[in-house]
């Protein structure tokens, strides 16, 4: 079986932890790369976290760290839902600096891509500032990108800002250049994670599985993106799903832009599903997705990790 090769830019993370573990085993994907951004935490912070996970799973995926702060915006995280570290819950085992590549992540990406045989996906599930940097610094990446599948946006309602998804509402700037590139792009957003939890009577399975599960279980515990008690919300699996059984979601080809200015929606995605704005299409929005078919392979792909 031919592997689809992928970049993960992410910013672990409870929920990016349980996304990258899925990813890393499964027999479909080859990660050749994984980029840190600030986002849940600081760059430091994440960065180490995604050290401490390859340690975790015994993979060697080399490591570049990125950008420390949105393109012009001040920064923010997510600590009071992934706890200080990013990762509470779970005592991980101290990494070493061996996978961390000296070099930066947009130069790290435009290697990878540019010598890779085959297009490269990008899979961010973080803020989208390293891939508007990649855009801006390489434009001849364009050639070799098969697709954009992110995490991040919404087609209703927000949970950083009124109408603002936290991956977008962290900096709408480099989202606006990623919608704006002209690259394939699958949104992943808030909403269709809204629509398959994982509920307490599912997640108890986790402790009998296997390493993997048990330290899921734990980081679950500390989350607050959902609770073990009404259900815990997975957005960033949502992301790695679509890339192995996208059959599960439904899709629809429309125009996304990013809000910028507006003093109550800065970082709104605008998802132009009636066509009002007369765009062409840009994105190919997931809109909806079969919670007992999401339950069925996400528990099914935890099953297949150490």
């Amino acid at each position: 079986m031919t592997k689809r090769p992928i970049i993960i830019d992410t910013d672990p993370g409870i929920d990016d932890a349980v996304a990258i573990a899925i990813a890393l085993y499964s027999e479909k994907l080859d990660v050749r790369l994984i980029t840190t951004v600030a986002g849940n935490v600081s760059l430091d912070k994440v960065t180490y976290n995604a050290l401490r996970l390859l340690k975790f799973f015994k993979k060697d995926i080399p490591v570049a760290k990125g950008a420390s702060r949105p393109l012009i915006k001040d920064p923010i995280d997510a600590s009071d839902i992934h706890g200080s570290t990013g990762m509470d819950g779970f005592d991980f085992e101290e990494p070493t600096d061996e996978l961390l590549l000296k070099e930066n992540a947009v130069n790290a990406m435009y290697r990878v891509i540019t010598t890779s045989k085959e297009k490269i996906t990008l899979v961010p599930i973080g803020p989208l500032t390293n891939i508007a940097l990649l855009l801006k610094v390489y434009p001849e990446v364009k050639e070799n990108i098969e697709e954009i599948v992110l995490m991040g946006g919404s087609t209703t309602r927000g949970n950083a800002g009124v109408m603002s998804e936290f991956n977008m509402f962290a900096d709408p700037e480099a989202a606006k250049i990623v919608f704006q590139s002209n690259i394939p792009i699958v949104m992943a957003g808030l909403d269709v994670g809204w629509k398959a939890l994982i509920y307490p009577e599912d997640s108890e399975q986790l402790l009998d599985m296997n390493e993997t599960g048990k330290m899921v279980y734990q980081l679950f515990k500390k989350y607050r993106g959902g609770s073990m008690k009404t259900g815990l919300k997975m957005y960033d699996s949502f992301a790695i799903a679509y890339l192995l059984e996208p059959n599960m979601f439904k899709t629809v080809d429309t125009f996304v832009d990013v809000e910028l200015s507006g003093t109550l929606t800065a970082g709104c995605t605008v998802v132009d599903l009636k066509g009002y704005l007369g765009k062409q299409s840009n994105a190919k929005v997931c809109t909806d997705v079969d919670a007992q078919m999401f339950t069925d392979w996400f528990f099914n792909s935890l099953r297949k990790c150490n």
